[in-house]
């Protein structure tokens, strides 16, 4: 029996889904990634993984395989590609984006290598919304080389992550019927989360904690923030003066300029997760946006994973990742798979 599972992971970004594999037991050798500027964070959270800056489309089989032992260890391969062409909040319709091929790159990668194990991740919207063409292809890849596979639409929240976010994963084998793994009934409310965390102003960030940096706010913003209701409070309690112009005209996206509960979960991270203007990332309590620590512990990174970039380079990555724990359940599950050939 092999002893091991060793990946790759692509569209790795600064490894969420890396450190959760690696939580699971399974040797991640391999990052890659189009941004180069997440190597450093990759690489120094992820010791014996390696980062490469390559564009997916021009990765081929044989070099993701160089220096990977297919004889003595089954080799799975993950990939998340970059979900924002078919998310629910993207209203474009371009149909240039490039992006909306990196799935079947994913696809083209596991023909040209033949993993035994495969893991993807993306949003609902590839199921059953602008991408399901692109997914239906993807399967008939999987079909066609005879994998077994299973997929569903999940909600991190039920995975133990105080999250609110659905996503669509998929699981492959190669040796036997996969099942996706059923969740938990536990849920971790933001109050289990952000209370461990010392009081923040805005625009200011904290000596002794990694990446506890908060944005600054206008004095405007300011003033909306605490006359916005704490734990859950919104826009729409603030006085007709406070109120922007375009939200009197327009009652969509309810949760810009709003606070988070610690009684709750949290909403749907972003890339923007920082920042208010942005969706219901205002502090539960305090008078200021979530910090990137309290951002990076929302998807579950622990405190020791350090984030080495600019604000706003450490918000998209954060708000991007695959949440650790979802990833670590996918992780054991592969683990058991293998114990069991």
């Amino acid at each position: 029996m092999k002893k091991r599972i060793v990946a790759a992971d692509l569209f790795c970004g600064i490894g969420g889904l890396t450190r959760g594999l690696s939580d699971a037991g399974i040797k991640v050798l391999k990052g890659y990634d189009f941004d180069a500027d997440a190597k450093e964070t990759y690489e120094k959270n992820n010791k014996g993984s390696s980062f490469f800056s390559i564009d997916v489309s021009n990765l081929k089989g044989k070099e993701l395989l160089d220096g990977i032992d297919r004889k003595n260890n089954y080799f799975l391969l993950a990939g998340c590609a970059p979900c924002q062409p078919f998310s629910l909040i993207n209203q474009s319709n371009k149909e240039e984006d490039e992006r909306k091929d990196l799935l079947l790159q994913f696809g083209r990668l596991i023909k040209e290598t033949s993993p035994d194990f495969i893991f993807m991740e993306n949003v609902p919207g590839l199921m059953n919304g602008k991408g399901k063409h692109i997914f239906r292809k993807f399967i008939s890849i999987l079909d066609k080389q005879g994998y077994y596979y299973d997929y569903a639409l999940l909600n991190t929240m039920n995975y133990e992550v105080p999250q609110r976010r659905r996503r669509l994963v998929l699981l492959g084998s190669k040796f036997s019927e996969v099942k996706i793994p059923s969740g938990s009934n536990k849920i971790i409310t933001l109050k289990e989360v952000l209370n461990k965390y010392p009081p923040l102003d805005a625009g200011k960030k904290d000596k002794n904690i990694l990446n506890h940096e908060a944005r600054n706010l206008s004095k405007l913003n300011m003033q909306r923030l605490k006359l916005t209701p704490k734990n859950g409070g919104s826009r729409k309690n603030l006085p007709k003066e406070l109120v922007l112009e375009c939200h009197k005209k327009h009652k969509g996206h309810g949760d810009v300029y709003g606070r988070m509960s610690l009684e709750e979960v949290s909403p749907t991270l972003t890339c923007k997760c920082t920042c208010i203007s942005n969706g219901r990332f205002g502090h539960p309590t305090q008078n200021r946006a979530i910090s990137v620590r309290e951002a990076a512990a929302i998807q579950t990174f622990e405190d020791d994973y350090e984030f080495f970039g600019n604000m706003g380079q450490n918000t998209k990555w954060v708000g991007n990742a695959v949440p650790v724990k979802f990833a670590k359940v996918f992780g054991n599950y592969f683990m058991q798979l293998k114990d069991n050939l």
